[in-house]
């Protein structure tokens, strides 16, 4: 599915959210849900191959697999915490949706933990000893 189809989609989804939300507002998101689901399952091979270029390329710089495994998965969680705070929000549960990203912060910096510390002891590393 190229951009254009999935533009078109929103459209009309949003369209028929617009004509839905006042006769059935359960089926008018039930409706953003399904669309939402069906763009993120159009775009995942796209983000599959953005995936392995990377790798490629850490692989080429002699990065190691573990700092790009979480530079990945960072990437992935903010992507699914941001897709679950919006939908979140379009059933009109902005505090949940809150609760969502600061899930997802937490989540990324846990994962960054090893990355921090490794920056750290390459710091420390070019200090002089005193």
């Amino acid at each position: 599915m190229d951009i254009l189809q999935i533009v078109l989609l929103g459209v009309v989804a949003a369209i028929l959210y617009i004509l839905l939300k006042e006769i059935n507002k359960s089926l008018a998101f039930f409706l953003i849900l399904i669309t939402a689901i069906i763009i993120f399952f159009s775009v995942i091979q796209q983000i599959q191959l953005i995936f392995e270029t990377i790798r490629s390329l850490g692989n080429q710089a002699n990065i190691q697999t573990l700092y790009l495994n979480t530079i990945l998965k960072i990437i992935g969680i903010s992507y699914i915490a941001e897709i679950g705070s919006h939908l979140t929000k379009d059933a009109g549960l902005d505090s949940v949706s809150k609760y969502i990203e600061l899930a997802g912060k937490i989540f990324i910096l846990l994962l960054a933990v090893p990355i921090i510390t490794s920056v750290i002891e390459a710091i420390v590393g070019f200090l002089p000893n005193v």
